[in-house]
């Protein structure tokens, strides 16, 4: 069985944790892992191999977390915008067997019983094997308005239900046949393939036609025009809604999508006045507090049910049971910063780099370069740029002129000079840089040569 990790999502109601760029299932939330880590790790019993499916950016975000759990997959397919669910899904199956059984995953859920999983998880493969499309229904503990509901006899399914209102939603938990839809499938590849032709043949022919212009060196990257082309659809709506091939297994495993910081808080562990533990807070008097934060301290003195999270570059303050209007927060933020897109420290397929000081003149970073590792053979035309090495060994490529630079010296980057960064060590590479110039914008670069098949 193959598990297909679906990777897709800003996770935007959990900003400023949760970023385009480091969206909340690559964020170390328990136990310094990710939620994509504990994905990978809690199907890898059941599954033999990882299907991971994501754009370019978080594809490294995979690799490298991929990397820490000493696994490694060669199935990735990398989608350069989303069209949701069921095109996703289906690149992906194509790929495979027909008799392939896959176990689709969002990566960024939360399943805390893990023994009753693995049972659910057991009993969908049977039915899988059966020719069954298998989706997973979450026992519901309350009326949950912000999820989609499941109505069964059985295992068999009746009808699916669109995000209720509150009296309806307490309708459904009172009548004890309606489950929340987890977003979790399982089935054979071709049997999905089938019933996608037969329901949403237009998404069917376009992902066909998407994966024959694809290319395939190394892994399945679409490409852009074809993945615009695909129709956008869920795999409810394209497959679940219409097929009468459908199972539902009823799933009490300590499910949570992690899916507002009110959520994020229920999952947390807590001191004795119920605040979440953080060893920056310090707390007076304060009690049912959300603290999150790791670079400064963070007082608190008479409050109560709050959620105050500190990422640095951005602090948000909530009321518990606001916290769904994070979005809207997200929305103004997009008008005129890029604070929903990136954080202070951006991680890059070589390493890392952190913004230590910036204003309209100026900007100073703090860049890690991996062993082995080498940035692009790239230009600037409206800045130039000051390199100090702290720690390691560069090679700094400038021209056609290859110079070795150690710990204690520096070297300066013209502006409009061709010029490259390369770890030859086995040791991370740190440096300072000091950009100067008219505009600083991370977009003021031309990509001469990249590896990483970046534009």
């Amino acid at each position: 069985m193959t598990n297909i990790i679906l990777c897709g999502g800003s996770g935007t109601r959990l900003w400023p944790i949760s970023r385009t760029l480091m969206p909340k299932q690559f964020v170390k939330l328990f136990n310094n892992k990710s939620l994509f880590q504990l994905t990978v790790e809690r199907n890898s019993s059941s599954c033999k191999k990882q299907f991971v499916v994501s754009n370019s950016e978080q594809y490294f975000l995979a690799l490298d977390q991929l990397q820490e759990l000493n696994k490694t997959t060669d199935k990735y397919l990398l989608e350069p915008v989303g069209r949701n669910t069921a095109p996703a899904i289906a690149l992906a199956c194509m790929t495979l067997s027909p008799d392939e059984i896959v176990l689709v995953t969002p990566s960024d859920h939360l399943i805390k019983n893990e023994e009753a999983y693995a049972n659910v998880v057991q009993r969908a493969k049977e039915l899988a094997a059966d020719g069954f499309l298998v989706t997973f229904g979450i026992a519901p503990n309350f009326a949950e308005t912000g999820f989609g509901y499941i109505e069964s006899k059985g295992e068999d399914v009746v009808s699916f239900k669109e995000k209720p209102d509150y009296e309806t939603a307490m309708s459904y938990l009172s009548a004890g046949n309606y489950y929340w839809n987890s977003g979790m499938f399982c089935f054979k590849a071709g049997v999905f393939l089938d019933e996608l032709q037969q329901y949403s043949p237009d998404i069917y022919d376009a992902c066909m036609v998407a994966l024959k212009n694809a290319d395939t060196n190394g892994m399945t990257r679409i490409k852009h025009d074809d993945m615009l082309a695909i129709p956008e659809d869920s795999i409810d709506y394209a497959v679940m809604e219409n097929s009468s091939r459908v199972k539902v297994v009823k799933s009490e495993i300590g499910w949570s999508d992690v899916g507002s910081f009110d959520a994020l808080y229920d999952e947390l562990p807590k001191d004795d006045q119920g605040n979440t533990v953080n060893k920056n807070h310090v707390a007076i008097d304060s009690r049912n507090n959300l603290i999150y934060g790791h670079e400064r301290k963070i007082a608190t003195v008479d409050v109560e049910d709050l959620i105050i999270v500190d990422t640095g570059d951005a602090l948000l303050i909530s009321k518990k049971g606001s916290s769904q209007k994070v979005k809207k927060v997200v929305e103004e933020i997009r008008k005129n910063s890029d604070l929903h897109n990136i954080h202070l420290t951006a991680h890059r397929p070589w390493g890392t780099y952190t913004i230590l000081e910036e204003n309209h003149k100026y900007k100073i970073k703090r860049i890690v370069v991996k062993p082995g590792k080498r940035l692009s053979l790239q230009k600037h035309f409206h800045r130039s740029e000051h390199w100090i090495v702290v720690c390691g060994t560069a090679v700094v490529q400038l021209g056609d002129t290859e110079t070795l630079v150690r710990a204690n010296e520096s070297t300066y980057i013209p502006m409009g000079e061709a010029h490259r960064l390369t770890n030859p060590g086995k040791v991370d590479l740190i440096l300072i840089e000091a950009q100067v110039g008219e505009y600083l914008g991370e977009d003021d670069i031309l990509r001469i040569s990249d590896e990483y098949n970046r534009i």
